[in-house]
């Protein structure tokens, strides 16, 4: 098992607690992003800089995952194509995107992304709480006990 970050969006707080998970388990960690970033000093820890563009560092993450990896990412699509290659997904809230809930969760995204192409202002996500940080180490830790 490998985990991949999608690091572009990924928060700092959550980068830290996944360096944390990363060095006391020993599990390889991979932040892809398509710009620069400082990642802690690990044999664990690696950054995979990918070129500009749109979905370049998702399709990186796609091409390079394999079954039972765990990808930490809250793009809905790329999800997706995890979920679809037998791997796992977990949003940096902490929620653990399944087979089960990723149609719910595109099809909400879809409707919002329409919404918000007619012209109807739409608010962004909440700023990350303590419970957010919470939820998101204990879902880590969690699935790692499960999985490693």
């Amino acid at each position: 098992m490998k985990i991949w970050v999608d690091a572009d969006a990924c928060p700092v707080v959550i980068k830290e607690i996944i360096f944390r998970a990363a060095q006391r388990t020993q599990i390889e960690t991979t932040l892809v992003a398509n710009h620069p970033m400082r990642v802690a000093k690990s044999p664990y820890i690696k950054f995979m800089q990918v070129a500009s563009g749109f979905d370049v560092a998702d399709n990186e993450i796609v091409q390079r995952v394999t079954p039972n990896d765990l990808v930490i990412t809250s793009d809905i699509p790329l999800a997706d194509e995890i979920i679809a290659k037998s791997a796992f997904a977990l949003s940096p809230r902490g929620e653990m995107l399944t087979a089960e809930n990723i149609k719910q969760r595109l099809n909400i995204r879809d409707f919002m992304d329409t919404m918000r192409a007619s012209g109807m202002q739409t608010k962004g996500p909440d700023k990350l709480s303590a419970q957010d940080k919470q939820t998101f180490a204990n879902q880590l830790d969690s699935f790692i006990a499960k999985h490693k």
